[in-house]
């Protein structure tokens, strides 16, 4: 017998949907899908909260020595007129060195991060900047769940599809 749906697709496709419906959990809390694929992405997401949960604590905060362009009071890099050896004059960008603290993952919350990342895809908001979903699971998510003891989703079933008849289930994060 078969350890899981095979949802009628190939494995690649499968796997690639379930990531898909993962992620889009995560990031939006709840999503509507047909109740075979609800179960197999609630299984997927309850094992990543709990591991988030498990190694949410799991840092230490170091201090990082960061080299960055010193900026004038309109966000502009300041620059500076500079003499090469051969007697030509260029402009050079001024930088300024200062200590930032840091999180720095230990060894296994570094796995976990890492585990985590195979199961969900990568994310840009509306301006193209990357959205960190692992740092939201270890952040909001693990804190809010960090209490209880599985059970993270809840799948709550809407009826037949319209055009299909194929039950539909919404699955959010409780």
């Amino acid at each position: 017998m078969a350890k899981n749906r095979k949802l009628g697709r190939t494995t690649d496709q499968r796997l690639a949907m379930l990531k898909g419906l993962t992620t889009d959990l995560i990031l939006n809390g709840k999503i509507e899908t047909t109740e075979a694929r609800a179960k197999e992405v609630k299984a997927i997401a309850d094992s990543i909260i709990a591991l988030a949960i498990k190694e949410k604590d799991n840092y230490d905060m170091v201090d990082v020595k960061v080299v960055k362009a010193k900026l004038d009071s309109k966000g502009n890099k300041v620059t500076e007129l500079v003499k090469s050896k051969n007697g030509r004059e260029y402009l050079k960008v001024v930088k300024e060195e200062t200590t930032e603290s840091r999180q720095k993952d230990r060894p296994s919350r570094l796995n976990a991060r890492r585990k985590i990342m195979r199961k969900i895809n990568k994310v840009k908001d509306a301006d193209g900047k990357n959205i960190d979903l692992p740092a939201k699971l270890f952040g909001e998510i693990a804190e809010k769940y960090s209490d209880r003891v599985g059970g993270y989703t809840r799948i709550v079933k809407a009826g037949p599809r319209k055009g299909d008849s194929a039950e539909v289930a919404i699955l959010q994060l409780v």
